[in-house]
């Protein structure tokens, strides 16, 4: 019995040790993980950190596109703007422009037909409305001569006397000029003004009111002021073959256009030359028109 009981006991104390040398082992290692947990934390952040930060990011470039600028020499006026506000001309300076411009061509006329320039600026003024006024500006028309029925040209409807008038189109001013001298000297109604001499502008005026040209009573008043203020005398200067040759012409026969009428027909008709007939009546583009009255020259 005491053996067994020392045996026994002996048992337990050696079943009791060797739990407690098999479990201390256990314990140990967990311990010694618990502290290498932080430390391995703090090795797997540093490796991170350490490969991003040898990452290399690159950033693609967009090569930039070199504009060039075209230059040219042709201004769009329509698009030009600008910061200093544009002046609005008075009508004061408006017709000093237009007498500028249009001088040298009413002279001319003069020259050729014997018509005072300065009616003819004058007219041209008031008619075209200082050259701002419609039928100046889309037709060319610094005159306000209707289509009648000798017109083959180009037309524009305007609102006159009546609704809707018909009056011609030019290719340009200086052509207005021409027909507006023609207009008067082949219509035997102006035929006395050429009697007036050139330097008679209110005789002139007063006799285009006279012949019909306008309907407005204060029309001869209304030229005679403007010939004054903008003294538009100082471009009637008398030129002697204006004046010879209308002497000429009171001898020469006069035939009036009809129907069918030609440069060559008339010509062989008088036995002159087409081109003589041409350069005594001033003719534009060998363009006669119904009703118009040509100068012959002698054979």
């Amino acid at each position: 019995m005491a053996l067994g009981k020392k045996n026994f006991g002996y048992s337990q104390r050696r079943t009791s040790r060797d739990q407690t040398y098999e479990s201390s082992p256990s314990k140990k290692k967990i311990t010694n993980f618990k502290l290498w947990e932080p430390l391995a934390f703090a090795i797997l952040f540093i490796s991170l950190s350490s490969c991003s930060s040898k990452k290399i990011i690159t950033e693609r470039q967009i090569p930039k596109v070199k504009k060039e600028i075209l230059k040219s020499n042709t201004i769009n006026y329509h698009k030009v703007h600008s910061k200093t506000p544009i002046k609005v001309m008075s009508n004061k300076e408006k017709i000093i422009a237009y007498v500028a411009l249009y001088s040298p061509i009413a002279q001319k006329e003069m020259k050729s037909y014997g018509i005072p320039a300065s009616i003819t600026l004058a007219q041209g003024i008031l008619e075209s409305g200082m050259g701002y006024g419609r039928l100046a500006v889309e037709g060319n028309n610094h005159f306000g001569i209707k289509c009648h029925k000798e017109w083959n040209g180009k037309r524009i409807y305007h609102d006159d006397d009546k609704k809707g008038e018909c009056f011609r189109v030019y290719k340009d001013p200086e052509n207005s000029f021409r027909d507006h001298s023609l207009f008067l000297r082949d219509r035997s109604r102006y035929a006395f003004l050429f009697d007036i001499k050139i330097n008679q502008y209110k005789a002139w005026a007063k006799g285009l009111k006279k012949a019909g040209y306008a309907t407005d009573p204060k029309y001869p008043d209304k030229l005679i002021s403007l010939i004054e203020r903008f003294d538009l005398t100082r471009f009637d200067e008398k030129n002697k073959i204006a004046q010879n040759s209308k002497k000429e012409s009171k001898i020469q026969t006069i035939h009036l256009v009809k129907k069918g009428d030609t440069l060559y027909s008339v010509s062989k008709k008088y036995n002159v030359t087409v081109d003589r007939i041409i350069e005594l009546n001033k003719i534009i583009d060998q363009t006669i028109y119904l009703g118009q009255s040509l100068n012959i020259p002698n054979p």
